[in-house]
């Protein structure tokens, strides 16, 4: 399922969204010296292991820690990018208008820290490389499930070339469980997670969805 568009009506322009979104592009094609289907080779060293992170925090060399931002920024392929980016676009706008862009920001690299962490508890030992933000997008997808639970979404079904429109709620529940009961290989199901918990921490602590949206809420 690929998420289009959501039914907000606001008018909010989500600067950072769409400076997030560009950055991630940017340093895709930078990373692979202009050839968007071939491997990573500029950044390559910049990639998260969480073995050396484990290392690192024991008293080991403090570069690796470095790595738990850097690699929020990288990614694998064009796919890699472009489902983590449709998700960002389509959910990041109503979650950094609740916020406001200083905020959204700050808590976009906490929430890509916690997924982070959350990798790293899972398999500390494991030294194959992690790269995406797709944890950090999973704190945004997070709070959107408890701020704009009951927004419609219209998704594409690829396999049966349709589109449908579901609740916030129901797409993004669907999403978190199959991140817990349906783990990939190569995919880090449990920085997923993470996230999407820290971002539902987040709205939590912030005092809950009626304060966090304030005189938002008739739009919600």
């Amino acid at each position: 399922m690929i998420p289009i568009r959501d039914d907000r009506q606001d008018r909010y322009v989500p600067i950072v969204t769409w400076t997030l979104i560009a950055l991630n592009c940017l340093l895709f094609v930078w990373d692979r010296q202009g050839r968007i289907f071939g491997p990573n080779v500029v950044f390559s060293d910049l990639a998260m292991r969480p073995q050396e992170v484990t290392r690192a925090l024991l008293g080991g060399d403090w570069f690796p820690m470095a790595t738990v931002f850097t690699s929020m920024f990288l990614h694998g392929n064009l796919i890699h990018l472009f489902g983590n980016l449709v998700f960002l676009l389509v959910f990041g706008g109503g979650v950094e208008s609740a916020f406001g862009p200083i905020r959204f920001m700050l808590y976009f690299l906490f929430w890509g820290l916690v997924a982070a962490a959350a990798h790293i508890y899972v398999d500390p030992n494991s030294i194959v490389p992690v790269l995406g933000a797709s944890g950090a997008i999973g704190g945004v997808l997070g709070c959107y499930f408890l701020l704009f639970p009951a927004q419609k979404v219209e998704i594409w079904i690829p396999f049966f070339f349709t589109f449908v429109e579901v609740s916030a709620w129901i797409l993004l529940g669907i999403w978190f469980l199959y991140q817990i009961f349906v783990p990939q290989n190569g995919v880090a199901n449990w920085a997923h997670a993470g996230g999407f918990l820290a971002g539902m921490l987040t709205v939590l602590i912030a005092g809950g969805r009626e304060k966090v949206l304030g005189p938002m809420q008739t739009e919600a």
